[in-house]
């Protein structure tokens, strides 16, 4: 194959493994479950979802390991993390000795394994599309919204529903991220650097990601009132994750029909006389010169950029208001969002909705669609030569979030499933925002270990919003061991929407400072 074309596989190979890196996201599912199986409360069960979020405290090991270690071993580790945790927890579920605090540890080591498969995936993209990193980046992200649905639609195929919804999940989150990663490990590396921009293959690419995206809502919805069994639409959604092959495959073919015609073209030349041979070399030089120049023309916005970033460390980065900002407005937004999800079980379960894999599945859709969209910002903002702020999207992403806790309120079911898609999409699009964010304030040369020290609010806000929503649910149930009715995440909704408004203020604060600084630093 081509470089060019290896450039597109490698980018193939991190879209698979986002697609299969979420196997916490499928929690929500099983977690009643879990609940019934191991007799725990409602605050134990919210510490087992926090328990996955604080394997990213460590997140930065990953960073550091990337540095020293081939990619494809740290996305190895991740995924041997994932196998270990969920495995484990699949072979001793029902067994008395596997205790509540070995289903911690056991989350907590899978949860760590997720980061270390989520920087090789970043740094793949960033490094291997210098021109279009972001929009890369944005692609490959996208399909980490989707490893819910990937993982609910797997398991609705291959499972009846006779069998534990709790190790069948389990298992599928042991030994999925371990296939896939094995299977990938070849394009897992970083290939000489290019600016060549393949307008056309991104295009490509944009399309098979809207229509993955759209069978995955319409997937969600429900496919039996259209006629679609289970395994019919993961053979359709399996069909549509292999479809970005084409890109790599498609670019080498042209690759290959190019070259055969420039040797026949050279072969021809052999032939002529010499001077004919003097004046066919100098139109191929004057060729390849025209063919230099809009190379470098659409990078231009990004390059001045990062000239225009400093390059900040771990510890300096910390002792710096626009980290804390940037880490507070992350905490009370997307790191809520995910919260939210994480409890979509609890919260079905108490409206009496049995359709908790189908609130699950959507969020998990219209995250989908949310990662994607700074993708299709950066890639036509850059094109027609400006850059769209990845703080202030941030900021605008936040308040219809807030409004979309207070609308969870009222007790409609329909209300439920519109502000879960509502979530769903913001915190999706602010997650993967975040990425380009990190890079915007604090450059690209640490941003292994930087991005991994920002995530860290995951952890910390799954355990602050996590516990409280837990224990106003234990209090709402008065004693029981469940609790029933809209009073029992009403308080934690208008806190959350309080907090997320807070987020969307200190973002926006945020934005004004950085706004400032660079045009400080573009007038010196």
């Amino acid at each position: 194959m081509s470089s060019s074309s290896l450039h597109w596989l490698s980018l193939v190979g991190t879209i698979w493994l986002q697609a299969i890196n979420g196997p916490n996201s499928d929690f929500p599912i099983y977690s009643s479950q879990l609940k019934d199986v191991k007799h725990i409360s409602q605050v134990q069960l919210n510490f087992l979802a926090f328990a996955s979020d604080a394997g990213k405290l460590f997140g930065w090991f990953s960073g550091v390991a990337a540095i020293y270690l081939p990619l494809w071993l740290v996305a190895v580790t991740g995924a041997a993390f994932s196998l270990v945790g969920y495995g484990v927890q699949f072979l001793f579920l029902e067994n008395s000795k596997l205790e509540y605090w070995h289903l911690f540890i056991l989350t907590s080591l899978a949860g760590n394994g997720i980061c270390w498969i989520n920087t090789v995936c970043y740094l793949i993209c960033i490094r291997n599309f210098i021109s279009d990193s972001r929009v890369a980046v944005g692609i490959s992200t996208s399909y980490l919204g989707l490893s819910a649905k990937v993982y609910n639609v797997i398991a609705n195929a291959v499972f009846t529903k006779t069998e534990s919804k709790a190790k069948s999940y389990l298992l599928l989150n042991a030994i999925v991220p371990m296939i896939v990663t094995i299977f990938v490990t070849p394009s897992l590396r970083v290939l000489k650097a290019t600016k060549e921009r393949t307008n056309s293959a991104f295009l490509f690419m944009f399309g098979i990601t809207l229509a993955t995206g759209v069978c995955a809502v319409f997937g969600s919805i429900g496919t039996k009132s259209y006629g679609f069994s289970s395994r019919e639409h993961m053979i359709s959604l399996g069909v549509l994750l292999v479809s970005p092959l084409f890109v790599p495959f498609g670019i080498s073919l042209r690759d290959s029909i190019r070259k055969i015609l420039r040797d026949k073209k050279e072969n021809r030349i052999h032939d002529l006389r010499i001077e004919d041979v003097e004046s066919a070399k100098e139109t191929k030089e004057e060729r390849e010169e025209e063919v230099v120049v809009p190379i470098s023309i659409p990078v231009s916005v990004q390059d001045m950029e990062e000239k225009e970033c400093e390059e900040v460390g771990g510890m300096k980065m910390l002792k710096k208001v626009d980290f804390w900002l940037y880490f507070m407005s992350y905490m009370f937004s997307g790191t809520l969002g995910l919260v939210f999800l994480n409890n979509l079980g609890q919260i079905a379960e108490s409206r009496g909705l049995n359709e908790t894999s189908t609130l699950v599945s959507l969020s998990s859709s219209f995250g989908f669609f949310g990662r994607l969209i700074p993708s299709f910002l950066d890639y036509f903002s850059i094109k027609r030569g400006f850059s769209i702020s990845r703080i202030a999207s941030m900021a605008a992403l936040m308040a219809p979030s807030a409004g979309a806790f207070f609308l969870l309120l009222h007790p409609s079911s329909y209300i439920l499933f519109i502000s879960t898609a509502i979530i769903g999409a913001c915190t999706g699009a602010i997650t993967s925002f975040a990425v380009s964010a990190t890079s915007e304030l604090f450059g690209t040369k640490n941003f292994g270990v930087n991005h991994n020290i920002v995530v860290a609010n995951i952890p910390i806000g799954s355990f602050c919003f996590g516990y409280f929503s837990a224990f106003l649910y234990q209090k709402e149930a008065q004693g029981n061991y469940k609790c029933f009715g809209s009073r029992c995440y009403a308080t934690s909704f208008a806190i959350w929407g309080c907090a997320c408004t807070i987020g969307t203020i200190l973002c926006t604060v945020l934005y004004v400072r950085s706004r400032n600084l660079r045009k400080g630093s573009l007038s010196s």
